[in-house]
């Protein structure tokens, strides 16, 4: 199909290249040729006249001799490079001066002098007596208010050619100059606007199929080269998208099977008393902490949606956030209580107050504090610290858990990621906690960072405008 287009292009060039030569060679030669014969005419016609009124009346009123006469006409013959006839007024030849290769009659047969007419000039072999066309001009030789004779000039339409010739000269090489430099343009419009075109134009096509690995190769650094940059990018960056729903679409499954399959399982060995009556307590707890795991991962979810759909609106004010940090940490008393873990508040003396959302805040410590239990051992501690400096408030929630690795450490952000597979899955943990705690933060244009040593515990440290009364 390109070969084809490309065979089209080359065809259609030519035949414009022809068309070119040839309306250059015609029409323009024309408009040459009568500009030429026009000012050739005007040339003729003032020596014409000049002669026939200054030098050509003393032959009828002094007499003088042909001689003089015909050295005038010589003259004029090398002058203007044309045949010079002086005639009486009924067209008898009284003398002449000839061109090489040219003659004159005794007598124009069927002289008139009115034949000229308004154009001043006539083109042709006057009367047969040329072998080729001459232009032929005419002036009255008058001697005493009457018209004696007349003077013709002939010259041939030949030398009228070759200076049109050499005139077309130039124009045919600035034609072959302006088709060389259009051929140029052509090609470099094809390899750096056509060819880029049409390979983004494929990739787009590419893309709307679904082919997100079709790549735009990139050769230049210029608008095109950018473009194609953009789309290169856009391409990998819908790709790791797609990936990334298609992951999450696999999670979110895999963490709703696995509850509805225990609830599914639990509830038939009830009702077919694969379970006795006395043990159907126990199962129902077990069945309403599946659900409250599947009431978490919505909840979370719907979190989430409100940041990617951008709907998420902070309702900012003044608040202590010491307070909050009490009230938050006093709601995991019936947690921490059967594993015996107690939460240390180390706060600073008076209030601490931040300009910040507060409800999405005490999300952000109930979410850390929630993880911070969850990965904790027994008889263990976890310390909430609060720290000012310069303009900022530092808070921390520190732990002496089971740590992070150090390769995991950068992933814990990403939705769905659990560091601790094997003890996430008896968790009421949804893998989005994490995420949703940076989405608050971010959207708060402040910063949380993470402390952690395997084995030795982790530390979440976030940061909040402080006000400053």
């Amino acid at each position: 199909m390109k070969s084809i287009l490309r065979l089209k292009f080359i065809a259609l060039y030519l035949i414009f290249a022809f068309l070119c030569i040839f309306t250059t060679a015609t029409l323009t030669r024309q408009l040459v040729m009568d500009r030429l014969e026009e000012d050739t005419s005007r040339t003729l016609y003032r020596g014409a006249t000049l002669v026939a009124s200054d030098y050509l009346p003393s032959y009828f009123s002094d007499d003088s001799p042909v001689l003089a006469v015909q050295s005038q006409l010589a003259a004029m013959r090398l002058y203007l490079e044309s045949s010079l006839w002086f005639v009486q007024k009924d067209g008898t030849m009284i003398t002449a001066s000839n061109l090489e290769n040219t003659s004159s009659p005794d007598v124009i047969e069927n002289f008139d002098p009115a034949e000229i007419g308004g154009n001043q000039y006539i083109v042709g072999t006057y009367h047969g007596y040329f072998d080729e066309d001459v232009i032929t001009v005419m002036a009255p030789v008058t001697e005493g208010f009457s018209t004696k004779g007349y003077l013709l000039i002939h010259s041939p339409v030949s030398f009228i050619d070759e200076k049109c010739h050499t005139l077309m000269i130039p124009i045919y090489i600035s034609l072959g100059v302006i088709y060389l430099l259009s051929f140029i343009f052509l090609l470099g419009f094809h390899f750096f606007v056509y060819r880029p075109l049409r390979q983004i134009t494929e990739a787009a096509k590419q893309y709307a199929s679904g082919n997100l690995d079709y790549e735009i190769p990139v050769y230049t650094h210029d608008e095109m080269g950018y473009l194609s940059a953009s789309l290169n990018y856009m391409a990998v960056q819908l790709k790791d998208m797609d990936d990334y729903q298609k992951k999450i679409v696999a999670n979110v499954s895999h963490d709703f099977r696995s509850p509805l399959t225990s609830i599914k399982g639990y509830v038939e060995a009830m009702t077919d008393g694969t379970i006795p009556p006395e043990l159907h307590q126990k199962y129902l707890k077990i069945i309403l902490f599946e659900t409250e795991r599947l009431t978490d991962l919505t909840t979370d979810l719907l979190t989430l949606n409100e940041f990617d759909t951008k709907e998420l609106l902070l309702n900012k004010e003044e608040f202590d956030i010491q307070e909050t940090i009490k009230s938050t940490a006093e709601s995991f008393e019936g947690v921490c209580t059967p594993k015996h873990i107690t939460i240390e508040l180390l706060l600073l003396p008076g209030h601490v107050t931040v300009f910040a959302d507060r409800r999405k805040i005490q999300q952000v410590l109930y979410n850390l504090i929630d993880n911070a239990i969850k990965f904790s051992e027994s008889n263990s501690a976890i310390t909430i610290e609060v720290v000012e400096k310069n303009e900022k408030v530092f808070v921390s929630i520190k732990d002496q858990g089971i740590g992070i690795p150090r390769k995991d450490q950068n992933k814990i952000w990403e939705r769905f990621y659990k560091s601790d597979l094997s003890r996430g899955k008896d968790k009421k943990g949804t893998g989005l906690g994490l995420s949703i705690v940076k989405e608050i933060i971010q959207a708060h244009d402040e910063h949380i960072n993470i402390i952690s040593t395997e084995g030795v515990g982790t530390e979440f440290i976030f940061s909040l405008p402080r006000v400053i009364s």
